[in-house]
């Protein structure tokens, strides 16, 4: 199948709309490989391709729901009926409905590269045992190695239906990652490092190396600290998990719920003066850039904070009907599912200070390097903050001694507010997410 013909059998299907209903068609195909190396050699090679349909129609508030696996014209048809059946189980809810052009033109990005499919398998074998290779060699403290690898995929995807939406979209990208074991006296340590780029010959192979070195060697001989009061700075990849569950909260069908800590706050402060934050697929620095979104709206730009104050919600057509609002074209899908709600491509404004400046800058802290126990530690209802952390002492604006065993303690709330700094180190990481570091003050760090 060639690649705009996933949006004409789309279409196609569309064209069978009957008089007084809805209907939605969301095709998708995808393909990757993953490579695994270990001891100089190939541990796994796994090739994977994917594809599905799925059918939903909406007659009179009621709404019809089904998937296939395949898009054989045959089970295509059967897939319809099953919808259009399920239609008759559905209860009518007043805010459903499908998505309609909205005038919005799509941004053009290139996020589709040929280099991806045609890169052969024995290139990516290479990258990934050269990756275990340079770990490896960087440090006589290195043990081990626990994966070392090189991904890639490739997807597209078409929506169309009859109120009048016709869009595809396809994007690639790969990456290397690796997970280094220190070993000193008997203490073993882990570090991740990772690289990603839209091409294979764009990796950088001594990034990922050096980064799983730096971060499993550095906390060698790591010890529980004192309990106090305490100055975190966040490093954008963990910036990026606060960004990430605050954009949760931000969520159309969260706060349609009452089930967000910022409902009905739009106007307010809800964070230092110095924290903007905004969800913009049409950014192609994001390895999630998208020209649509999964109801086939074109993405664009949503401010969600700006200068500390709540400026909205992200919206799907569900969520937006519901609270008298317009879509942000942020309904997020798959082949299996109707479409939901939430961010994509999060990003930080940046601040002006280097990532150095603002760690000199910090008499006494805490430089953290892991956060554990996110899905049971963070209450993104009430905003309740307690996960575990590991990293290394700041004393006198330098890194000092590596702690673990510890936990910091707050609220969303609280974090969001007690922001004393933001790097103008912006950093884009494998969610999608942009981020830069952070520098929180008075965050209760429970220790020895």
């Amino acid at each position: 199948m060639a690649e705009r013909d996933l949006l004409s059998l789309a279409e196609s299907v569309v064209a069978h709309a009957r008089p007084g209903e809805e209907l939605e068609v969301y095709v998708a195909r995808s393909r990757s490989t993953n490579v695994k190396a270990y001891d100089g050699a190939v541990e796994a090679l796994s090739s994977a391709q994917s594809m599905g349909v799925g059918i939903r129609v909406i007659v009179g508030g009621r709404q019809g729901f089904a998937l296939a696996g395949t898009l054989d014209d045959d089970v295509i048809v059967t897939t319809l009926a099953d919808a259009r059946d399920n239609v008759r189980y559905g209860e009518p809810v007043e805010f459903v409905a499908l998505a309609r052009p909205d005038g919005v033109a799509p941004v053009v990005q290139e996020l589709w590269m040929d280099e991806v499919l045609s890169f052969p398998n024995e290139r990516k074998i290479d990258l990934a045992i050269e990756l275990e290779r340079r770990v490896r060699g960087a440090d006589a403290r290195i043990s081990g190695i626990r994966t070392s690898s090189f991904a890639d995929s490739a997807g597209e995807s078409a929506v169309a239906t009859s109120t009048g939406i016709a869009t595809y979209g396809r994007a690639t990208f790969c990456s290397l990652s690796v997970t280094a074991l220190a070993r000193n006296n008997g203490e073993t340590t882990v570090g991740n490092g990772h690289d990603l780029a839209r091409r294979p010959n764009d990796l950088d192979l001594s990034h990922a190396a050096d980064d799983a070195v730096l971060r499993a060697t550095r906390l060698i001989g790591a010890t529980k600290p004192a309990s106090q009061r305490i100055t975190v700075v966040l490093e954008p990849r963990l910036a990026s998990i606060i960004m990430g569950i605050v954009g949760g909260t931000l969520g159309g069908d969260a706060v349609s719920k009452r089930r967000s800590p910022f409902a009905d706050r739009t106007g307010d402060t809800i964070a230092s003066p110095l924290l903007g934050i905004i969800e913009d697929p049409t950014d192609s620095r994001s390895f999630s850039a998208d020209t649509h979104d999964g109801e086939g709206l074109a993405c664009r730009p949503t401010t969600l904070i700006s200068a500390g104050v709540l400026q909205g919600f992200l919206h799907n057509t569900y969520t937006a009907r519901r609270m008298g609002a317009s879509s942000t074209a942020s309904a997020v899908r798959g082949v299996r599912s109707t479409p939901g709600v939430g961010a994509v491509a999060l990003q930080m404004v940046p601040g002006s200070l280097p990532a150095d400046a603002l760690l000199a800058s910090v008499e006494s802290g805490i430089f953290v390097q892991s956060l554990s126990g996110l899905h049971s530690g963070v209450n993104a209802i009430s905003g309740d903050f307690s996960v575990g952390v590991e990293g290394l002492m700041i004393r006198n604006g330098a890194l000092a001694e590596p702690v673990r065993e510890a936990t910091l303690g707050s609220t969303i709330q609280r974090l969001l507010t007690d922001i004393v700094a933001v790097g103008s180190d912006l950093e884009w990481l494998p969610g999608g997410y942009g981020a830069a570091t952070l520098v929180i003050d008075g965050v209760t760090l429970s220790g020895a």
